[in-house]
């Protein structure tokens, strides 16, 4: 694999030398992938460039105020419209653009993204695994293109940047994370507003999910896994959609003494989709690569193919496995 680096002065000799710009979020979206894609909507339009903002799926609802979310697009095809520039924004590997098909009518490719799994798919890769979201990386591209973040820049920015280090707490949360946050501040967003949606308002379908989560709770390798699931009836039984189940997984690895979580859940058709978490010095991101997914060290992801309980079983194995020091 490629080595990973900042590419901040080719990502913005590309983004100068183009009119027009695709920014493809991932699937499911999380406020990393949609603050680092607005923001650079933003900012780009600011230097006088047209630009569209893609995603397979909704935008989620605890999403929804973000600048910019309302004018994402969720075309199957762009409708005649060709652009010269695709830039990606946390989108870890092609599987997860969604969106795949925009390489067709785009010149060029060019991504900024955060996770240490990244294959390097695009023509210019700017990836670091060592940065605490994707958004700290925009905070840098913006000086590169010259610009300074405003108020709405600055609350797309935040929003990525508190989610991905879990409001500051997880251990990707470094100096580079608070230094950005530093500059944000002066630029005048209502933190303690976005801090309470982003980390303290849930919707009843969320909570009432997290419930059901949490009856189906069962640990396993002497307590230091713990591992949910949730069919497709707990979902309408609680009248919840797939978003609702985002950071459920959490209260699984909040239990004193275990090391690794999962919850795995019915999607519809057949698909599985698993959240993987994991304390230090532990690490799921190899769990996820073998199945398919991907992620970081500490939170990954699965989308795969089966029967619910199944793939519970078999990817709680692989974590037993890890921990045990028993992987191959």
């Amino acid at each position: 694999m490629t080595e990973q680096k900042r590419e901040c002065a080719r990502i913005a000799e590309a983004i100068r030398a183009a009119k027009t710009v695709a920014v493809c979020t991932h699937v499911n979206p999380d406020g990393d992938t949609l603050g680092s894609g607005l923001c650079m909507k933003l900012a780009m339009e600011r230097m006088g460039k047209t630009v569209d903002v893609y995603n397979k799926d909704k935008v989620p609802d605890n999403l929804a105020f973000l600048p910019g979310a309302g004018s994402v697009m969720h075309d199957t095809a762009p409708n005649g419209r060709r652009y010269d520039l695709l830039l990606c924004t946390d989108v870890s590997d092609k599987a997860r653009m969604g969106c795949e098909w925009l390489t067709e009518y785009c010149d060029r490719t060019v991504q900024i993204d955060h996770h240490s799994t990244n294959p390097m798919y695009a023509e210019v890769n700017s990836v670091d695994g060592n940065a605490a979201a994707t958004c700290v990386m925009i905070a840098e591209q913006l000086d590169v293109l010259g610009i300074s973040p405003d108020r709405d820049m600055a609350v797309c920015l935040y929003t990525g940047i508190s989610t991905d280090t879990g409001n500051f707490a997880f251990p990707c949360t470094n100096s580079e994370a608070f230094a950005v946050m530093t500059r944000l501040m002066d630029t005048g967003f209502p933190l303690p507003e976005l801090n309470r949606r982003l980390f303290r308002e849930r919707s009843r379908e969320q909570l009432l999910l997290i419930c059901r989560a949490i009856e189906n709770l069962r640990y396993e390798c002497s307590g230091r896994i713990g591992v949910m699931t949730l069919t497709r009836a707990d979902f309408d039984a609680c009248g919840a959609k797939s978003e609702h189940a985002d950071t459920v997984v959490n209260f699984a690895l909040d239990t004193v003494g275990t090391d690794m979580a999962l919850l795995a859940r019915e999607d519809g058709n057949g698909i599985i989709k698993c959240s993987l978490r994991a304390v230090q010095p532990y690490s799921v991101a190899e769990i996820a690569t073998a199945f398919g997914g991907g992620g970081h060290k500490e939170a990954a992801g699965i989308t795969v193919a089966g029967e619910l309980e199944d793939i519970a079983g078999r990817v709680a194995q692989a974590m037993a496995e890890r921990l045990n020091g028993k992987e191959q």
